[in-house]
């Protein structure tokens, strides 16, 4: 008798019951916080705008010092690690809501938006680095250098882009069928994993530059499908009279950057705290070589749930 051998099934990923494929459902908070996602039903309805004018004096300093060990590190690669590290240290910020429901991400990611050379009618692609909660600066630019270095220097086109052209040849009925049915899906949390993968749109925080084109920050509108909350902008770089300790008024270099946030993901004070931090990473960019003392989980997500989930895996 033949025995037939057979192909080991593969692991499906663990999905509690009202858990997404991409996220965990928050139960464990103040009531308030279920009816917020209810009386505010989306993200342009839920926007929150914040300013910040960082000097640009450590970070350049930083980056003078330490540009040997991390080639091509720059002012971005720092604004981006500051990010997953205040993610990392306020987890209630890595939350999103869709279909007025609350999760907290599975991942942590950024996407970029990069041009693929410096042509001004060169294509525009984006990236979406995923990071670690105990990632420092290295593996950050690393992460980011890499994918930056498919999509400009070797000119890979990403599955993002493949699936742009091949939804853009549909005729606009059948396209605006598709689009509908994502839409829908994902509101459902059923969208398929796939799709989740290579959406730009699902992930926890957009980063843009517009200082690379001579522009300054601006408040940058959330997007209104995909789990984003938070999305970063950097302007232009330039100098401001400041005063120095003898009363000297002297030129000092800045940064601005705006942000934008989903207030429905946590209360005001949890958010200040969070850029607090954010900002005294940008003064002290050296914090960034070293990982956080300890890995935060959202408090929102009983730990049962993510151990079994461990148990579980993909």
């Amino acid at each position: 008798m033949v025995e037939v051998s057979r192909m080991p099934k593969k692991k499906r990923e663990h999905v509690c019951w009202g858990d997404r494929y991409d996220g965990w459902r928050i139960k464990n908070i103040d009531p308030f916080f279920f009816l917020i996602p209810q009386v505010m039903r989306t993200r342009i309805d839920s926007q929150v705008f914040f300013q910040e004018e960082i000097s640009l004096e450590p970070i350049e300093r930083f980056i003078r010092e330490h540009k040997n060990e991390m080639p091509g590190l720059s002012t971005m690669h720092v604004v981006a690690a500051a990010m997953v590290r205040m993610m990392t240290q306020k987890p209630c910020t890595n939350r999103f809501v869709v279909h007025n429901k609350l999760y907290a991400h599975k991942s942590m990611s950024i996407s970029i938006a990069v041009k693929r050379s410096l042509s001004e009618d060169s294509e525009e692609t984006t990236i979406k680095p995923t990071f670690d909660a105990m990632d420092t600066l290295p593996d950050i630019v690393r992460k980011i250098e890499e994918e930056v270095q498919k999509a400009t220097v070797d000119n890979e086109e990403s599955s993002t882009d493949n699936a742009a052209k091949l939804l853009s040849i549909l005729p606009a009925f059948l396209l605006r069928f598709v689009i509908r049915l994502i839409f829908f899906l994902d509101s459902l949390g059923i969208l398929p994993r796939f799709l989740i993968d290579l959406s730009p749109w699902h992930t926890s925080a957009w980063l843009t530059n517009v200082g690379s084109i001579g522009m300054p920050p601006v408040y940058h509108h959330l997007y209104e499908f995909g789990t984003s909350s938070v999305f970063v902008s950097m302007g232009r770089k330039r100098s401001m009279p400041a005063i120095d300790f003898s009363g000297n008024v002297i030129p000092q270099r800045k940064l601005g950057i705006k942000v934008v946030v989903d207030e429905r993901i946590c209360d005001g004070f949890y958010f200040a705290s969070a850029l607090r931090g954010f900002s005294r990473l940008l003064s002290k960019p050296e914090l960034l070589l070293e990982p956080p003392k300890e890995r935060k989980t959202d408090p929102g997500i009983p730990q049962k749930r993510i151990d079994k989930a461990k148990q579980n895996p993909q």
